[in-house]
């Protein structure tokens, strides 16, 4: 590395390669700029119309800027070997995420997801990968025949070059990469999840296809591919009509909370339906033709509050029961207040200039399986096969955590991890007992050494 040469950060590696899925991604998929328009013209408006309070789940310029990526593998050594691309940009497995039971279509496979763990890295570039992976081992899905055959195809693919894999681990051991091994790396690492226009065997794609329309577009292509890229929004309610008004097609509903006069929590997600993309396919007699597939869709987010694993069991009591407005209104307060004095969402510590402590809601940085199984199905033209007489294959998070190669972090642990951080800092601060910040509903007033008093809000960080 020259003197003069630039040296990458992992968060700048992983903003420069966000950035550089989402140009890729708009040229394959045109629908998808359309859908970044609309999403900053009503990010836009919401922040005209709400001025600072618009921005209590993150800046403006985060909003703007953030992204979800999904991709889809077949083995343990692919997402393994995606853990070191990812691990390069500063991204660690966080969740695990069963989608087998989570739908009543076939989707035969388990996830976790990708990002930063750390609270100023998040605040930097918050991009985050849910990568789903298939069970081939599964008979509810796959017979013992195809299982065979499935895996026998996976295992003659690569996915990811051994030039890229090197600057990868390069990246992440040296914390970062000089210039020129950047743009390296990240073209290699934009180009792995371009879509293949290679023609894709159409007897064994039709035959997966039979199964699951996702089991097809993981093993039924020799390559993988960016499947959605999603920008976040302020108001997806707003955004939904929009992009009707445009005359793009959405699916049905709004997947995860509804919209309600409290606090929004966790995740909302809608899209519009997968296109028709034309592929090239080789018959069995080896012509090359064209067809379309619809596995690609434009997905679309508005992120809430973190809850607390009391929060979530609300969240998925609510669920089952139909999660319309009349629900939430039996199950969750309608203040940010009413969440804390139930310990049911996380928010940290802020210490004003005044020396005013204030409590920040934490936002929701992860997935929601019902939801993401939701708009799979949503987008599928069929249903697939399941077989639900047959033994599922057991998967856990501790069986993810051996494929991936690393440690899976529990996602209430970093948010728990992130209060106590913050009213550690808080207390540091202001000279004064961490422990006295953890009040009463009531506000109070916590003595400092130099006698001035701190006003203090109830219970700032719900416990975990």
């Amino acid at each position: 590395m020259t003197q003069q040469e630039e040296f990458y950060a992992p968060w700048q590696l992983r903003a420069a390669f966000a950035r550089s899925l989402s140009d890729m991604y708009g040229q394959e998929v045109p629908a998808y700029t359309t859908l970044l328009e609309v999403s900053h013209e009503v990010n836009a408006d919401v922040v005209r119309a709400r001025g600072a309070d618009a921005e209590r789940l993150g800046s403006i310029d985060r909003v703007t800027a953030e992204r979800h990526g999904a991709i889809r593998v077949g083995t343990p050594t692919e997402i393994s070997q995606v853990a070191r691309i990812f691990g390069a940009m500063g991204m660690h497995p966080v969740g695990f995420y069963d989608l087998r039971d989570a739908s009543s279509s076939s989707v035969p496979v388990i996830s976790t997801a990708f990002r930063p763990i750390d609270r100023a890295e998040l605040a930097r570039n918050p991009f985050r990968v849910f990568t789903s992976m298939l069970v081939p081992g599964d008979r509810r899905f796959f017979s013992a025949d195809l299982q065979q055959r499935l895996e026998r195809f996976l295992g003659a693919r690569t996915l990811f070059g051994p030039e890229l894999l090197a600057l990868a681990d390069r990246a992440e051991a040296d914390g970062g990469l000089a210039a020129g091994d950047a743009a390296t790396f990240l073209r290699l690492a934009t180009e792995a999840f371009e879509l293949s226009r290679e023609p894709v065997d159409q007897a064994w794609y039709r035959e997966l296809e039979a199964v699951s329309a996702v089991a097809a577009d993981i093993g039924g292509v020799p390559s993988t591919h960016i499947n959605h890229l999603t920008p976040r929004v302020l108001d997806i309610d707003d955004l939904y009509a929009r992009m009707e008004a445009r005359g793009i097609t959405m699916i049905d509903a709004i997947q995860g909370p509804p919209l309600w006069e409290g606090p929004d929590v966790l995740l909302r997600q809608t899209s519009f339906r997968a296109l028709a993309e034309p592929r090239a396919f080789r018959t069995p007699s080896g012509e090359v033709v064209q067809d379309a597939l619809r596995v690609r869709f434009g997905e679309v987010e508005a992120r809430g509050i973190a809850l607390t694993p009391a929060g979530r069991a609300r969240y998925d009591e609510a669920i089952v029961r139909g999660a319309t407005p009349e629900v939430w209104r039996e199950t969750f307060p309608d203040t940010e207040a009413g969440l804390v004095a139930h310990g049911l969402g996380y928010f940290t510590y802020e210490v004003s200039d005044d020396g005013t402590v204030r409590r920040e809601p934490v936002v929701y940085e992860d997935f929601l399986p019902r939801s993401a199984a939701g708009i799979f199905q949503s987008n599928l033209t069929d249903e697939g096969s399941k077989d639900a007489a047959q033994a599922g294959e057991e998967r856990d998070a501790d069986w993810m955590s051996g494929a991936v190669g690393r440690e899976l972090h529990d996602p209430f642990d970093l948010y728990a991890a992130q209060v106590v951080a913050s009213r550690d800092a808080a207390a540091t601060r202001l000279a004064v007992d961490p422990e006295s910040l953890d009040t009463t509903l009531d506000t109070t007033s916590v003595t400092t050494p130099d006698s001035t008093h701190v006003t203090t809000p109830t219970n700032l960080g719900a416990q975990a």
